[in-house]
């Protein structure tokens, strides 16, 4: 599955928790609150200032299965 900029964030965090420091780091720290719920990824990334398209390629690789040997 690859991440979208119009999922909401409470959606993205409950299905892919190791995607929580990844919002961390970029200083999008309303994952838990209640308008998380409604407000997709590039809302809150707007209203927060950050650079979606950063973000969305730091979640994706968040959510990647982990590589075979």
């Amino acid at each position: 599955m690859t991440l979208t900029k119009d999922m909401p964030i409470g959606r993205i965090v409950q299905e892919y928790p190791q995607t929580v420091p990844v919002f961390l780091k970029h200083g999008l720290m309303c994952f838990g609150c209640a308008v998380a719920r409604f407000e997709n990824l590039e809302q809150g990334a707007i209203a927060h200032g950050i650079d979606v398209d950063a973000l969305l390629v730091d979640l994706n690789e968040a959510i990647k299965e982990p590589k075979e040997d």
